[in-house]
């Protein structure tokens, strides 16, 4: 990893670099627990097109990149906890890490500017969400200080119906 790693808020012209981060991962991450074609499938030129980054609305999300080597490898994005009704309650909504890059310490820059954030903006604990059976992330999740609190569900991710476990910690 090169010494000079910035963490910094995504702007609109960081979309197709962000894409293609959030779509390799899943490529790798999620292999074998997604069905291969569905993963196969994904392209970043339509993921691009789903992301703004021009200034969350006052409240909303929030989304924060790691560049190392002049080039975005990971991002994340914080906001309130969806479908919360404790307003010191936010959310990790996404984080995610070039998988050529896993395991050099990106994604804990990540997610301690995240948790930074959110912090910030007033929460005392958050939430996120993980796809069952991606052990990677529920170890680095854990190694976080985050704790799976019980709760499961099945939601719809870019057309793939997914079983979820929520994690929760204190800011």
């Amino acid at each position: 990893m090169n010494a000079v790693v910035e963490v910094r808020t995504a702007v609109p012209a960081d979309a197709m670099a962000v894409a293609a981060v959030h779509v390799r991962s899943w490529q790798v991450a999620y292999r074998g627990v997604v069905p291969d074609a569905h993963l196969d499938g994904l392209r970043p030129e339509d993921r691009a097109a789903m992301y703004s980054f021009s200034g969350s609305a006052a409240g909303g999300p929030e989304t924060i990149v790691v560049v190392d080597a002049g080039a975005i490898r990971g991002f994340a994005t914080t906001g309130p906890a969806r479908g919360s009704e404790d307003p010191r309650t936010g959310e990790l909504l996404a984080l995610y890490v070039d998988p050529d890059f896993w395991g050099r310490g990106l994604g804990r820059r990540l997610m301690v500017e995240a948790r930074r954030r959110l912090t910030e903006r007033g929460f005392a604990e958050a939430i996120l969400w993980v796809l069952a059976g991606n052990d990677r992330a529920e170890r680095f999740y854990r190694a976080d200080g985050w704790l799976p609190d019980g709760a499961r569900r099945e939601e719809e991710i870019w057309g793939v119906t997914a079983d979820e476990v929520r994690y929760r910690r204190t800011l």
